[in-house]
């Protein structure tokens, strides 16, 4: 994919780092602020290079990344930040051939991150109840190309997931403490579990909950990105950032019959008395 072709996707920069994502297409022209730019100029280019609008203004050319992709996405819902995209990626151990649940589907655009995780061997089943934005996922993931990694499902969750013994549940839900049954059942012995909120309350109320499901190993974090100007003569932190997205919490699904103990394991109280004396 040295050249662009007609009908790919890439990104357009300008010269302040705005990016857009454009489709190319014979014939169309890109319009923007600083003049416009004919697709049909946009062909044939090489990725890395640059083309100039008609009033003389440059844009970079570069293939769209997932990163890209899911910055440019609609917000029809909060969609996730990339920055805790990839980190729930890597702590709920995707990689190829791990199948996974995700509720709900929202945009898509963490739908097409998880499935560019798991592939070429792995599937996504996402859950949603609401028909427009399973419309609207459903163009995202194909335009993301995985759509044949991706099964989007109509359904209200309280009925169970179809799937079972998967490696993975991840809930971005309002109330997610109502689906802990649900997700377990799904979930492989051992299995991870994921979930996002924006607030403190709900984390709370799902922490309550988690302690009477067998889930252990739990941990709540949140991720703060700083941005710096890529300057070398004043190089400082960014004028502005997003300072709270979500908050993240993970566990796993436990078997053992005392899976209570292991809820609060770190602070070392559910297992005061349970100790042999010459461990506690």
């Amino acid at each position: 994919m040295g050249r662009v072709s007609a009908g790919d996707t890439v990104v357009m920069v300008d010269i302040k780092g705005k990016r857009y994502l454009l489709k190319v297409e014979p014939g169309s022209r890109f319009e923007t602020n600083r003049g416009y730019i004919l697709h049909d100029d946009v062909i044939e280019k090489a990725y890395g290079d640059e083309v100039y609008t008609n009033k003389g203004f440059p844009f970079l050319i570069l293939s769209p990344s997932t990163y890209d992709l899911i910055q440019s996405t609609r917000r029809v819902t909060q969609i996730i930040y990339p920055k805790d995209a990839f980190y729930i990626v890597f702590r709920l151990d995707l990689y190829s051939g791990k199948r996974v649940i995700e509720a709900g589907t929202g945009s898509g655009a963490f739908t097409a991150v998880l499935a560019k995780a798991v592939m070429p061997d792995g599937r996504v089943f996402s859950y949603e109840m609401r028909e427009s934005m399973i419309e609207y996922a459903t163009k995202t993931v194909k335009n993301a190309g995985v759509s044949n990694l991706v099964e989007i499902k109509k359904r209200d969750i309280r009925e169970g997931f179809d799937e079972e013994d998967v490696d993975a549940v991840f809930l971005d839900l309002r109330t997610p403490w109502y689906y802990l049954d649900q997700a377990y059942s799904a979930l492989k012995p051992g299995g991870h579990f994921g979930c996002l909120v924006p607030t403190t309350n709900q984390v709370i109320e799902l922490l309550k909950a988690m302690k009477e499901h067998k889930f252990g190993d739990i941990e709540v974090e949140e991720l703060i990105l700083r941005r710096f100007k890529v300057v070398a003569e004043r190089f400082r932190p960014e004028d502005r950032m997003v300072a709270h997205t979500a908050y993240l919490i993970f566990a796993r699904k436990l078997a053992c019959r005392d899976a209570g103990s292991w809820y609060s394991f770190r602070m070392g109280r559910a297992w005061k008395n349970k100790l042999p004396s010459d461990e506690s």
